[in-house]
């Protein structure tokens, strides 16, 4: 079923991030029960205004910018916490950029392992310097990457963190990721615009990243301490009447989340680089890890909070990898909204020209791509893969021709949802577990039910070269549900 049909209807998105390098406090342990940073021996530091990240914008076309990967001590919980960072906080800075605009990115990895940089849903080669998931930097070394971003990108929300085969689910886990916004020039900012970044994290008692279970890393490894913008349960607060605009990103590893603010009017402007016509009137909003999306939010006077509703994502084997239970409820922020009324104007049902439609074209191939898990044997655990191939990054998967569409059918028949995501090439859902889409509907990560199949038009008009699509359950990509397709002539 389409998502956004109505206010009652759960919607897959994903969230914009933003920063600040405080982090703590209240979520949910892998067994389901509370958690507070009590166990770390400190108070949390909830209560705490939103910080927003650092911003850094384009000029004259280009965004040039130093990113140092790090292990940092930040202010976690109340204890000095060690986390890995991007320019010292936790998330990294936001990057603003135009269509049309280059990013120029020196990452200077202070790291003791190797790692690289992922523009996840920009579409921008993914060859050479650029958005290249097999490149690998070293630790003490430097790398230039270069990222042109078409003059007819489409505006959303993205965001940037590791892609190293190996290492990807802890680099992430461990506080390496930032947002990118793609704006044109025509779009007016709101009153108040917010990035929002929510991710996970485990701290042992030492304010070390914990290490994680096996049965957590089969599952998707979930943090007891629930963030925004590296804060736990941060207060926003705003005034009765103002219209903000919320960039949401959903940074967890393998968390999913449905967004509520119980009391609060909230339209959904556009999900990854997809948009609505005219803003959608939601309830609640469901982001499956890697998702972004764009609201707009007018806020009621009272005391109220942004909230995880929870979502069963299902279990590994028919529930016999881990227990507990997963992605459940938790509180996010608090939301305080009082002072004079604002007056109320009519920007939230401004329409915008529909978003491409691929459907006008029929198209030139067709391909069935399964998700696959199960055992490999007693005691081995489970293997991961797509099309019961684990991933090798020498093999090619998929080999399509550049300038063509193709149709995809991803199929799910295991366990647990695995959200699809696809480097490179954003991908049109056309249907959902068997209902057609009525109107374009453009993601770059597509949550597949267990049990369910979607499909999907991808356009190769551009962009040649390898790149990867996976599960984005980081600890099932690395675990090897990950492939490799190539465009050529």
């Amino acid at each position: 079923m389409r998502d956004g049909i109505n206010r009652r209807q759960t919607l897959q998105m994903g969230a914009v991030g933003a920063a600040g390098i405080l982090v703590g406090g209240v979520g949910l342990s892998q067994t389901g029960l509370p958690w507070t940073a009590g166990s770390l021996g400190s108070t949390p530091n909830s209560g705490r205004e939103l910080v927003q990240p650092a911003e850094l914008r384009s000029r004259d076309g280009v965004l040039r910018t130093e990113l140092v990967a790090s292990r940092t001590e930040v202010d976690i919980a109340g204890v000095a916490g060690r986390m890995l960072t991007y320019n010292g906080s936790v998330p990294g800075p936001t990057w603003i950029l135009r269509p049309g605009d280059r990013l120029e990115v020196r990452l200077v990895n202070n790291l003791d392992e190797p790692t690289n940089v992922h523009t996840h849903g920009l579409a921008v080669s993914p060859e050479g310097n650029g958005d290249n998931p097999f490149l690998s930097i070293g630790p003490g070394e430097n790398f230039d990457f270069r990222f042109d971003v078409p003059a007819d990108h489409p505006t959303g929300v993205f965001w940037y963190h590791p892609h190293h085969h190996g290492s990807v689910p802890d680099q992430v886990f461990g506080g390496l990721y930032g947002t990118i916004l793609v704006q044109d020039e025509h779009e007016a900012p709101s009153p108040r615009d917010r990035v929002l970044v929510i991710s996970d994290v485990t701290l042992s008692s030492d304010g070390a990243v914990a290490q994680v279970s096996h049965a957590q890393t089969m599952n998707g490894r979930e943090g007891e301490l629930l963030l925004v913008n590296g804060q736990s349960q941060p207060l926003l607060s705003a005034r009765p009447g103002e219209l903000e605009r919320w960039r949401v990103v959903n940074a967890c590893t393998s968390r999913y989340l449905r967004l509520a603010a119980p009391g609060q009017d909230i339209w959904l402007v556009g999900m990854d680089s997809g948009h609505e016509r005219t803003p959608r009137p939601v309830d609640d909003v469901l982001l499956a890890p890697g998702n972004r999306a764009d609201l707009l939010v007018r806020m009621r006077r009272g005391t109220g909070e942004l909230a995880t509703l929870g979502y069963d994502r299902g279990r590994g084997m028919m529930g016999m990898v881990g227990s507990g239970d997963l992605s459940g409820p938790a509180t996010l922020a608090t939301l305080v909204v009082d002072g004079d009324d604002l007056p109320i104007d009519g920007r939230v049902s401004a329409q915008r020209i529909p978003d491409r439609d691929l459907r006008d074209r029929g198209p030139d191939n067709r391909r069935d791509i399964t998700m696959t898990m199960g055992m490999q044997g007693m005691g081995a655990g489970m293997v991961f893969g797509f099309d019961d191939r684990p991933f090798d990054g020498e093999r090619t998967d998929q080999s399509v021709t550049t300038g063509t569409v193709e149709e995809w059918t991803i199929r799910n028949p295991t366990t647990m949802d695995h959200p699809f995501h696809l480097h490179v090439w954003p991908m049109q859902v056309v249907e959902e577990h068997g209902r057609s889409v009525d109107e374009p509907m453009w993601r770059d990560v597509v949550n597949v039910t267990a049990g369910g199949s979607i499909k999907v038009l991808v356009d190769f008009a551009r962009h040649p070269g390898r790149s990867v699509y996976h599960c984005h359950i980081l600890d099932h990509e690395d675990a090897g549900m990950m492939a490799v397709v190539a465009s050529g002539g």
